[in-house]
């Protein structure tokens, strides 16, 4: 009944924005445009709690990591298609796909990852995972991270923080064929990487009672399927909406560029990192990482390519260097990510210095 009543609230919200007349927010007024950013933010996020459930579902039919694919790659989507909708829209905002993946960055790999294993600690006292996996993923989100991040802001061909247009095709090319090959390992030769260790100091016991499940047909994973579909369409055309009023509110209170990067972040991986966060909790590290590394690995290589191309489509500048003391607190992200995961274990003390990190995040945000 839930799921119906989220499908229908959130088409019924499309068919309103579709037939009403162009939203124009200095049009609206201060209270109906807040009322209506309220509006449109629930029904977005509610619908991502049905893509995280949906995926969930084909996760248990398809076991890992493809399950968890599935979801990384349907929250990807739904962050594109928000940058998209404030880069195409009327206000020009060069810095928003860098300050989109920054915080999806810091919220993953600081926020997320530290108070996953601060309640993991609480609950588990210690905790263990597939080791390999989490070396795959940073080993491919550190490259990707700083030749994002970081990189522009040392070419020369452009101003500081940009990429010429032959930088931007070839770093795109290069991004997606990495990408793409990991996913190709990860699913096949490697697929062993993303799945709960069994036996050793790696053992995971998984809480789920797999045994006694029914069997999943394949009309069900199809159904659901179906309704993953069904619950990110309408998150990707309420978006334009949704970026509009988000920009002329920013604008109107006169809060830092980056609060909308960091918005669109929060809104786009909070089902996702609740979903991660209850893994932690029934002792699933290993689902965890894979949901909150991959989504830290997708970000960069997807993410990257589309604002490129964007901006190459469009002729808009594209701003992705951070900066100095970002670029400090990405490189102690990533330091200190590879020092939590070096080992099979985790305790509270490294989910304490992650939440440090993040908090020192939201502090820049308002007092760079």
């Amino acid at each position: 009944m839930t799921s119906h009543l989220r499908l229908i609230a959130a088409w019924a919200t499309v068919a309103g924005v579709t037939f009403a007349p162009t939203i124009v927010p200095a049009n609206l007024g201060a209270v109906l445009s807040i009322a209506l950013f309220a509006w449109l933010l629930g029904v977005i996020v509610w619908a991502a709690f049905g893509v995280v459930h949906e995926a969930e579902e084909l996760a248990e039919a398809l076991g890992e990591p493809l399950g968890t694919l599935i979801l990384t790659l349907s929250i990807v989507v739904i962050e594109v298609a928000l940058i998209s909708a404030v880069m195409l829209g009327g206000s020009k905002v060069p810095t928003l796909g860098r300050d989109t993946m920054f915080a999806v960055l810091m919220i993953v790999l600081n926020g997320v990852v530290g108070l996953g294993l601060l309640v993991g600690g609480l609950r588990h006292h210690q905790q263990t995972f597939n080791l390999q996996g989490a070396t795959a993923y940073l080993s491919v989100t550190i490259p990707l991270a700083f030749i994002a991040l970081v990189l522009p802001n040392f070419t020369t061909s452009t101003v500081v923080g940009t990429v010429s247009s032959v930088q931007a095709v070839l770093f795109s090319v290069l991004t997606i064929a990495l990408y793409g090959l990991f996913l190709w390992l990860q699913t096949g030769r490697y697929k062993g990487f993303f799945q709960p260790a069994t036996g050793g100091a790696g053992h995971e016991p998984d809480a789920r009672p797999i045994a006694h499940d029914p069997p999943t047909t394949p009309i069900s994973t199809g159904r659901h399927a179906l309704l993953l579909i069904a619950n990110v369409l309408p998150i990707v055309i309420l978006s334009k909406s949704l970026a509009k009023l988000l920009d002329a509110g920013i604008a109107t209170l006169g809060a830092p560029t980056a609060l909308s990067g960091i918005i669109i972040a929060m809104v786009v991986f909070t089902p996702e990192g609740i979903s991660a966060l209850k893994a932690v909790a029934s002792n699933e590290l290993t689902r965890a990482i894979n949901l909150c590394l991959g989504a830290a690995a997708s970000t960069l290589g997807l993410t990257v390519p589309a604002v490129l191309l964007i901006g190459l489509l469009t002729g808009q500048s594209v701003v992705l260097g951070l900066s100095n003391a970002n670029m400090v607190l990405l490189a102690v992200t990533l330091i200190l990510n590879t020092l939590t995961f070096s080992g099979a274990r985790t305790t509270m003390l490294e989910g304490a210095v992650h939440l440090s990190l993040f908090g020192v995040f939201l502090i820049l945000v308002f007092s760079p």
